[in-house]
């Protein structure tokens, strides 16, 4: 069988386990969750082994820190994995709930149904941790998925998705209901994309060259998973020490990831106070700070920042700092430069924040909060597939509702149309 044919046939086995996942009970489905958690706890250890491998071809292969980061499984993460899939469990199962039920004059009843998309695609780079997140929502929505993920995170891949695969199986669900693509050939990624018909919907989540490519190849409908430049703007009126912490855990906590802020906006009333203070704490932590020439005027210690910095995404403790005249102007960077998956205020002033909220075209706004908020667990929705950073269909983290579609429900008793 040629490599064509067996990622088809596998797409048309998962076409086939849809079906029968399309209509499995959630208490099935609920138990494979639970048991599916309870797997990658008592196995960690073989998950951490197979990431130790694809970790040190990472390192021999000279990738930097950040990738590391993301590439990198220890107990809290799989633990953390773990609870996802628990947490998704305990989630209301969307399939078949109806709603917008309408009678009509003759009669009718006319409603929406929700129902799973089908067969879901999800490509992906260096995130080991994707596999089951994807998986487990997917699982829950009643979708069958195909994971493609990264050549880098290969090992690990395999061994999260066979251990989840088999406690599918033991509960009932079908057999090809969770299908890794392992050949990380870029050939084989085009062929994916070819499948229309039987795979509904991709979700590619990575850098912007595989966006680019999947979005140019693709003959699937595909819901974007964008870059993310997040900012924060801190205003006039905020509380310098809340702004400080703020600021500190959108950059530091975790900069590899697509919810850090890269950008720092700080209103030029507030800025001689604030801006030395937090650059300080911010150098401390190892991150290298670039700035304005207004910003870099204030604290004299920042690197100049270029015309392409403001449209970087660093994943790394990199951060760009400008100083604004006004809410006016931030808003304006932000619509210049963002790449619309979350954006900040830090104000006391609530005219302010309402502007903020209303006007800024982000997938995720915050008021007084990190941006590393913007994530399907952080809102309550076990995890996500993704953070679409398009309108249609889904724009934000998507959970459980966002990998269901609706279809009309008629209820007539006889009615005929004249």
């Amino acid at each position: 069988m040629t490599a064509t044919q067996k990622i088809r046939k596998q797409a048309e086995e998962a076409k086939e386990a849809s079906r029968i996942l399309a209509r499995s009970a959630s208490l099935q489905k609920d138990e494979a969750l639970r048991q599916m958690a309870k797997a990658l706890v008592r196995e960690e250890e073989s998950i951490m082994t197979a990431n130790c491998e694809d970790r040190k071809a990472a390192q021999d292969a000279g990738k930097t820190a950040a990738f590391l980061d993301r590439l990198t499984l220890n107990p809290q993460r799989i633990r953390a994995m773990a609870r996802a899939l628990e947490e998704i469990a305990d989630l209301p199962d969307p399939v078949g709930e109806v709603t917008e039920m309408r009678v009509r004059p003759n009669g009718l009843r006319v409603g929406r149904m929700r129902v799973p998309l089908g067969v879901v695609g999800v490509i992906y780079e260096s995130r080991p941790s994707v596999s089951a997140d994807a998986a487990g929502l997917c699982l829950k929505s009643g979708n069958a998925v195909i994971l493609r993920g990264g050549k880098e995170s290969l090992a690990s891949n395999k061994s999260i998705t066979s251990i989840l695969s088999r406690e599918a199986q033991r509960e009932g669900l079908p057999d090809k209901s969770i299908t890794l693509i392992d050949d990380p050939d870029r050939a084989i990624l085009l062929e994916l994309l070819r499948l229309f018909g039987l795979i509904d919907i991709l979700i590619p989540r990575g850098g912007p060259d595989l966006i680019r490519f999947v979005a140019e190849n693709s003959q699937i409908p595909v819901i974007r998973h964008e870059k993310g430049i997040c900012h924060l703007f801190v205003d006039e009126s905020a509380d310098p020490p809340m702004a400080e912490e703020v600021a500190f855990n959108a950059k530091v906590q975790r900069p590899g990831v697509c919810n850090a802020m890269e950008t720092l906006l700080v209103h030029e009333r507030i800025a001689p106070i604030f801006l030395p203070r937090v650059a300080r704490r911010l150098e401390q932590a190892g991150v290298e700070l670039r700035g304005c020439p207004r910003s870099r005027a204030i604290y004299s210690s920042l690197r100049e920042a270029s015309d392409e910095d403001w449209d970087t995404e660093y994943l790394d403790l990199i951060l760009s700092i400008r100083i604004v005249s006004d809410l006016e102007e931030a808003m304006g960077h932000i619509a210049l430069h963002g790449s619309g998956l979350a954006e900040a205020i830090v104000t006391e002033n609530y005219s302010q924040a309402l502007r903020f909220v209303q006007e800024v075209d982000s997938s995720c706004v915050f008021v007084n909060a990190s941006t590393r908020f913007a994530d399907g667990g952080e809102f309550g929705m076990g995890a996500e597939i993704g953070i679409s950073t398009q309108k249609l269909h889904a724009r934000g983290p998507m959970g459980l509702r966002e990998l269901t579609c609706t279809k009309f429900i008629v209820l007539g008793q006889g009615q005929v149309r004249k």
